[in-house]
């Protein structure tokens, strides 16, 4: 079993940045890929970003440019940094991380953006 627990949500006004963090534990050898998911209101969950345990990294089009997914292995900890927030990142920020067949799942941060 892998245990994820993530930290960094909050309120944040648009253009402003917040960076999410996701530790994780227990048995974690063999971890391929861990990522963010977020879900919005009324939505259905989306892929914000992922990367691999090579570091290679994937985006979805609408954060290009404004947020950077990074990989400490060392920690077994994913960061999301996400800069120029807008209204539309409000959502709930949930990590995930993939081990063979398995996906593995956090309990989720509020990330807000209003003024």
């Amino acid at each position: 079993q892998v245990q994820l627990v993530e930290s960094g949500g909050g309120l944040v006004q648009p253009g402003g940045s917040l960076r999410l963090s996701c530790a994780a534990s227990g048995s974690v050898f063999g971890i391929s890929h861990m990522g963010w998911y977020r879900q919005a209101p009324g939505k259905q969950r989306e892929l914000v970003a992922a990367i691999t345990s090579g570091s290679s990294t994937n985006y979805a089009d609408s954060v290009k440019g404004r947020f950077t997914i990074s990989r400490d292995n060392a920690k077994n900890t994913v960061y999301l940094q996400m800069n120029s927030l807008k209204p539309e990142d409000t959502a709930v920020y949930t990590c995930n991380a993939r081990k063979l067949i398995y996906n593995y799942w956090g309990q989720g941060t509020q990330v807000t953006v209003s003024s």
